[in-house]
């Protein structure tokens, strides 16, 4: 199965805005979810095959405001693949992916290396795990371990902080 990204409306067949109700819809068909709520803000937990999935719904807990998903792990085949723009998000090698979204004309910002994200897109990539993976001169998983998409202003806040 394969999940395709399609920042900044969603991924998949969660799209952001969609109620809670909807969000538990369009990921039921995956399997079990548990919806965790903490101070207004909720968030479904699931997995789509070994891929884990987290859909927020944060400042209200209206509406969706992000998909992220989490790749599987070290040593495990992913049976689901997430693409971006016809790549493969946790095979293909992060400093592929980010040179790919330059030429698209995006700005990818790794000013946090561990954490760079695409703001206005938004997607946001989490290059940081524990595991024994292979890794770039600079320490960094050769991999991203989690990509979010969430709507175009979603990273503002932290193009702000600077």
């Amino acid at each position: 199965m394969d999940i395709v990204l399609d920042p900044p409306r969603g991924a998949g067949p969660v799209r952001l805005g969609m109620s809670l109700d909807e969000a538990v819809a369009a990921v039921s068909p995956w399997g079990p979810h548990e919806v965790e709520q903490d101070d207004g803000e909720k968030t479904i937990h699931t997995s789509c095959g070994n891929v884990r999935v987290n859909v927020l719904l944060e400042e209200s807990g209206k509406a969706v405001t992000a998909v992220e998903l989490w790749w599987p792990g070290e040593g495990r085949d992913a049976d689901v693949r997430a693409f971006l723009d016809g790549d493969d998000v946790f095979a293909t090698p992060a400093e592929d992916l980010f040179r790919r979204a330059a030429e698209r004309g995006w700005t990818v910002d790794t000013s946090e290396a561990e954490y760079p994200f695409v703001p206005g897109v938004s997607l946001g990539f989490t290059r940081q795990t524990t595991q024994e993976v292979p890794r770039t001169a600079q320490g960094l998983p050769v991999h991203v371990t989690s990509v979010l998409v969430a709507g175009e202003h979603y990273y503002d806040l932290r193009l702000a902080d600077r």
